[in-house]
């Protein structure tokens, strides 16, 4: 099979053939290497699969930068039809020569998406459920692959290489495939750090199943704002700042902004909890957000999904939002709204009425506009205390209707029952009223005076004997 035994053998002419035609291309190293996974260990002792591996690295690195045909990034489509071991060490060479962040992104992305199709080609979060796998074996083949793709993501963290969605699907396709704590973190981390460009589809990419009906554990989204608020602590006391409160920078008010959209989306979920809610939008600092507008809007929302709540659990989910942060528009709107505790819309108008009595005591200006709001504010006021004393009044007449309806039924109830029965008493009671000589209109005139002894100015007094 060598040359030890004749020139030209089998092996020289295997050397020949790879050197001349196989590894003249990139695509012909990738057939190489695919042809070698059935050939292992032996392929690797031979040398033959590292050969393959830099020849693919280099050309795919000279095709990163100066592409020679269209389209530009066809080179990842050839590296991705290999196995992962091959791979991932062509990704670990073409690191080594210096390639981009950016081409090194461009390749994986690709990849994953040939080996994972079912689970992030997909990024609406709305894929078909009948092509996914359930079976056991095929599932965890699905898993051991995904963590090996992970592990290839750089340790540095750019946005401009892998898209935040890209992140997000990973993680969704780990949360279903149950894998490892190890796994999720390091995405969960990722996303995390660049949480300020996250729009709210790419959190409900994390939040909801692939049959877009049901909802993951949200531990994983939690993680993430809990994480990026730390991030931001971190920055404030490093620039002189209080560690309880972040300071107000761009990315915390736009997490802010896109949290809060993210609870108005997720709260029509009629399995999610209370405590998931408010747990959520608790992670925000209150100083970040300027107005309560949009969480007013997602508790809105929440309330009208969840119409069995009493009035301590529509006070509890209301307890995250500050009344006095909210706008005038979206105070005029709580003051109609039947959903809200009254208490909770009552706070928002006095507030507004403590800044009409400072406007009256000269603390400033008042131009027409805000008198004119100002006045519709003093007639929501008005409008609620009296609906208020309405509702307290017709529930207090209700509850005694009810309360009398009550008597008359046990009162009838036990006449019913229990009816009384004539006694020897009343019986000899009633013989001896028919023997009364005044039962029928006979009277005593043995009391009565002299008729001009009679005072008419006085009034008559009736007198009564019992004989």
């Amino acid at each position: 099979m060598t040359d030890e035994y004749c020139d030209g053998n089998l092996a020289g002419r295997t050397d020949d053939f790879l050197v001349q035609v196989a590894l003249t291309s990139l695509s012909g190293a990738v057939v190489v290497l695919k042809s070698c996974e059935d050939l292992l260990p032996i392929a690797e002792e031979i040398n033959i699969v590292q050969r393959c591996v830099e020849l693919a690295a280099a050309k795919a690195c000279n095709e990163a930068n100066f592409p020679s045909r269209s389209p530009p990034n066809w080179w990842t489509e050839e590296l991705s039809i290999v196995h992962i071991t091959f791979f991932a060490k062509i990704i670990a060479s073409m690191k080594s020569r210096g390639a981009k962040p950016l081409t090194i992104a461009s390749a994986i992305i690709t990849y994953t998406e040939r080996a994972l199709p079912d689970l992030v080609r997909d990024r609406s979060g709305n894929s078909v459920t009948a092509s996914i796998s359930i079976d056991t074996s095929a599932r965890i083949h699905q898993r051991e692959l995904l963590n090996a793709i992970v592990s290839l993501l750089p340790v540095e963290t750019q946005r401009a290489s892998f898209p935040i969605n890209f992140l997000s699907c990973l993680l969704r396709a780990a949360i279903f495939l149950e894998n490892d704590d190890v796994c999720k973190k390091q995405l969960e981390k990722r996303i995390s750090a660049i949480l300020e460009h996250v729009t709210v589809d790419d959190l409900l990419v994390l939040s909801y199943t692939f049959d877009g009906e049901r909802l993951f554990d949200l531990e994983s989204v939690r993680r993430i704002i809990s994480g990026f608020v730390e991030k931001e602590k971190s920055v404030s006391v490093f620039n002189g700042g209080d560690f309880r409160e972040p300071s107000l920078t761009t990315a915390m008010l736009r997490v802010a902004k896109t949290v809060d959209a993210y609870l108005g989306e997720i709260a029509t979920i009629p399995e999610l909890s209370i405590s998931k809610f408010n747990g959520i939008a608790n992670l925000v600092p209150k100083n970040a957000r300027k107005v309560d507008d949009d969480l007013y809007r997602a508790i809105d929302i929440y309330l009208k999904a969840h119409p069995n709540l009493d009035e301590i659990e529509r006070e509890k989910v209301c307890s995250v939002m500050d009344p006095l942060k909210l706008s005038y528009e979206a105070r005029v709107h709580a003051s109609q709204n039947k959903r809200l505790p009254v208490q909770i819309v009552l706070h928002a108008l006095y507030f507004d009425q403590l800044q009409i009595r400072s406007d009256k005591n000269g603390r400033s200006t008042p131009t027409p506009d805000a008198i004119s709001m100002r006045s519709q504010v003093q007639a929501d006021v008005s409008l609620a205390k009296e609906n208020e004393a309405l509702r307290t009044e017709l529930l207090q007449m209700k509850a005694y209707i009810s309360d009398i309806q009550n008597k008359n039924q046990v009162g009838s109830t036990s006449a019913r029952i229990n009816p009384k029965k004539p006694t020897f008493f009343s019986s000899v009671s009633k013989k001896l009223g028919k023997l009364n000589p005044f039962k029928h209109g006979s009277k005593d005139t043995s009391h009565i005076e002299d008729g001009n002894d009679v005072d008419l100015t006085k009034p008559r007094r009736r007198r009564f004997s019992i004989s």
